[in-house]
């Protein structure tokens, strides 16, 4: 019997490995996100992306980040965390963990809190200090989700699609 192998990745690295790669599905010119939910014993139990509502053609809605707001993509795009919250088919995500690319705004910390997620996993704040982003940690904090930055290991994996 020969010893196992010792660089596999680690459960963090899979995990945001799976969210990074959901992000990738977003049609938003300027903002892929992707977000994966994982339960207390390591299994995925939804993924998501940022996009429109189903039944809204992409080709339809705008993509725009300026103008005015019904003119703007923010009036209509669905984030993914909201999105791997709403496409969970199973019971309960009570206890689980969310792997998302971006800190989530305070409309995703909501749904977060209110769907039982116990902790969030992200890569960037780029957006930490406008108020949406302050409020969703006031909310985190209040409730009793953690949150902690992930620190890439510098690994590259390559895939072949």
């Amino acid at each position: 019997m020969g010893d196992k192998r010792q660089d596999y990745i680690s459960w963090d690295e899979y995990f945001m490995g799976v969210a990074e790669l959901s992000g990738h599905r977003s049609k938003d010119p300027s903002s892929q996100v992707g977000s994966c939910i994982v339960s207390m014993d390591n299994k995925i139990l939804s993924m998501g992306y940022n996009g429109f509502p189903m039944g809204c053609d992409d080709d339809e809605f705008p993509w725009r980040r300026e103008g005015d707001m019904l003119d703007t993509k923010y009036a209509y795009v669905t984030h993914s965390e909201l999105n791997a919250i709403l496409n969970f088919r199973g019971g309960s995500l009570e206890g689980s963990r969310l792997y998302v690319s971006l800190f989530p705004c305070n409309e995703c910390a909501k749904a977060i809190i209110q769907s039982g997620i116990k902790e969030v996993i992200y890569v960037s704040d780029k957006y930490g200090d406008l108020p949406s982003f302050i409020a969703s940690k006031k909310m985190f904090d209040a409730a009793g989700v953690k949150y902690k930055k992930y620190t890439p290991s510098g690994r590259k994996i390559e895939l072949d699609l």
